[in-house]
């Protein structure tokens, strides 16, 4: 089996399981035996649990991200594709298995003792942050929006996560129509979120 199929095989597992269960919760045999590689082998691709954790939320990331672009694209109007970000989250939300934010499942768990955890989820949130700025942009909306727009979105995924319920993200995303509709009421140079 060449490096990158056992790569892909042993990120499967690791995502499957941690997602499920926590990081803490799962060690490297069990993911040896949910990929089917030998100890050896997962350890030659992953020298230790840290680097396997980074690799997998990275890789989360990349296709998390691509989702919900892809979903958000199929809006032609610049302004409904803030609100697709949270149809998009319901979705999500409301699928068998959601255990909450993976990034933010990560950092409870390891963030303050792995600088390496920490640091990809900090990218994920940024990178998140940033895209809902691409929105905010194309809208032609002020950016003082997007701040407000990635703590409902990220609001609405813990809340989510914690109760097991889709309907964080429907709330959120009549809070963003508002904000939206109030950002263009407003003008664009006046409008500011009140401290």
């Amino acid at each position: 089996m060449d490096t990158a199929v056992a790569r892909d095989r042993a990120l499967d597992a690791a995502e499957e399981l941690f997602y499920a269960r926590g990081i803490q919760a799962v060690g490297m045999d069990e993911v040896r035996g949910a990929s089917g590689l030998s100890l050896k082998r997962l350890y030659q691709l992953f020298p230790a649990k840290e680097q396997l954790v980074t690799a997998y939320l990275a890789r989360r990331d990349e296709r998390w991200r691509g989702r919900l672009a892809e979903h958000v694209a199929r809006q032609r109007d610049p302004r409904e594709r803030i609100p697709a970000v949270f149809d998009w989250l319901q979705e999500w939300f409301g699928k068998a298995g959601f255990r909450g934010c993976a990034w933010l499942n990560a950092y409870g768990e390891l963030g303050p003792a792995s600088a390496p955890v920490a640091e990809q989820v900090r990218a994920h949130k940024e990178a998140f942050r940033g895209y809902l700025a691409s929105l905010v942009d194309a809208a032609g909306l002020p950016a003082a929006l997007t701040g407000p727009l990635f703590l409902l979105a990220e609001g609405a995924m813990v809340t989510a996560g914690v109760t097991g319920d889709a309907q964080p993200a429907a709330e959120a995303r009549e809070a963003a129509r508002a904000l939206v509709a109030a950002a263009g009421a407003d003008g664009i140079s006046r409008w500011s979120p009140t401290p």
